[in-house]
């Protein structure tokens, strides 16, 4: 895992790719939708290796067609993770490495991210305690993918 640091020292780029991708969205998507930023980036004490994740929720029965229209800008990223409620895309070209996670609003996967990101923020200790697991297992991918998976469904009981 490459070297971890504050998100506060990406926090001001990850809100401007944020509002760029706002503003994208807003002139091709037909339905409502709302954008926001996750991840360790969106934290000034989490650890973040530096990229940015951002969470784009749409209506139900919007999602089929709002995956269309993103593959039509996004470059599609790990096919083999999406499911009927989670399409991953990846923004080219921003100034930090930038990931977008698509989902129906108050789906699971919905819910999970809004969830998740809305608890740490407002508790410090759970900010910590998922800063010991990115440093504990940052020299195995998997067992932090691991760990970091038991960790938010935890946060979701």
């Amino acid at each position: 895992m490459p070297d971890l640091r504050p998100g506060a020292d990406f926090l001001g780029t990850a809100h401007k790719i944020l509002r760029d991708e706002r503003r994208r969205l807003a002139a091709l998507l037909g339905c409502p939708h709302e954008l926001v930023l996750v991840g360790g980036s969106s934290l000034p004490g989490a650890l973040t290796k530096g990229d940015v994740d951002l969470h784009l929720r749409v209506p139900g029965d919007a999602f089929p067609a709002t995956t269309d229209t993103l593959r039509q800008v996004y470059a599609v990223v790990h096919p083999e993770i999406w499911q009927a409620t989670l399409a991953t895309f990846t923004v080219e070209g921003a100034a930090l490495p930038t990931g977008i996670a698509v989902t129906p609003a108050g789906s699971e996967h919905d819910v999970r991210f809004t969830r998740t990101w809305q608890l740490m923020a407002a508790d410090p200790a759970l900010v910590t305690a998922y800063n010991e697991i990115k440093l504990r297992h940052r020299d195995d991918p998997d067992e932090y993918e691991r760990r970091k998976s038991a960790f938010f469904d935890a946060l979701q009981d």
